[in-house]
């Protein structure tokens, strides 16, 4: 989950990685391998949108067929030097620094497998419309994870806990330089997109379920949530220090729950290219 009021770092990134692995959906890896041809010897080429630390390559490429060749995207630099650096043995690379949003079905071709991570809250409703028309006539797969849905349930409750949902929501739906961010819509807007296409969808539950055992996960996404939700709601402010204590005083005694919400999608047209 793209978390607004936490900046996009090495250290965070690291920090949910373990999260995010937990909670993508081994059924849908399963899946595109099933879908997928097996040719003995045949290169099998994935492009990871918004890659980050690569921490996709690292849970998916174990799960596909080898030999595969991975073409890394992202807009920062350090952070596809990383990913470069961490893909699994045996596995081969290429870094495409700068925009992902403009591919198209020339330039996918060749590609077996698109896929992204915490990537499609962050696009608008055109972005994912070009993604799915060019994954469809490229005839690749898109394995799509960790899309927030909207969903948080904190335990114990709290009387405020839907007050700040409802501000991290619309603040995750927001319009950024004339772009509206789809948030919690992207999931199911992308499946209609991929469906428009004719394209078969598969969708899957894949949330965060954060405890004890995440402490420093639990307390960073919580200012981060809260952030956001003060950002788009300012009146909040003044009750958010409030908030915040009594949250951090459950976690620290080992009370406090959280299941964060997202969806995974596989989009598997008839053929692969």
């Amino acid at each position: 989950m793209s978390s607004p009021g936490t900046p996009v770092t090495p250290d965070w990134l690291a920090l949910r990685e373990p999260a995010d692995a937990a909670a993508r959906s081994t059924e849908l890896a399963d899946r595109l391998y099933a879908w997928l041809p097996i040719r003995p010897g045949s290169l099998l080429v994935v492009r990871d949108l918004g890659c980050g630390t690569g921490s996709m390559g690292r849970w998916l490429a174990d799960r596909l067929p080898r030999p595969q060749h991975w073409l890394l995207h992202d807009r920062d630099p350090a952070l596809l030097d990383r990913a470069m650096a961490s893909l699994p043995a045996g596995v081969s690379a290429e870094p495409r620094e700068g925009d992902l949003t403009g591919l198209d079905a020339a330039q996918l071709a060749g590609t077996a497998v698109v896929t992204a991570s915490a990537l499609l809250d962050l696009l608008t409703a055109d972005e994912v419309e070009r993604l799915a028309a060019a994954c469809a006539a490229a005839g690749c797969a898109a394995l799509l994870t960790l899309s927030v849905t909207g969903s948080v349930l904190i335990r114990p409750t709290d009387p405020l806990d839907s007050a700040f949902a409802a501000a991290f929501d619309a603040h995750q739906r927001r319009t950024v330089d004339g772009r509206r961010l789809l948030g919690p819509d992207a999931a199911p807007a992308a499946a209609a997109a991929f469906g428009r296409h004719g394209v078969a969808v598969v969708r899957a539950p894949s949330p965060w379920r954060l405890g004890p055992d995440n402490g420093a996960l639990l307390e960073q996404w919580l200012r981060g949530w809260v952030a956001a939700a003060c950002e788009h709601r300012p009146g909040l402010a003044q009750e958010a220090e409030a908030y915040m204590r009594r949250r951090l005083e459950a976690a620290a005694h080992g009370d406090l729950r959280v299941v964060v919400g997202h969806a995974d999608l596989l989009a598997l047209p008839e053929t692969c290219s």
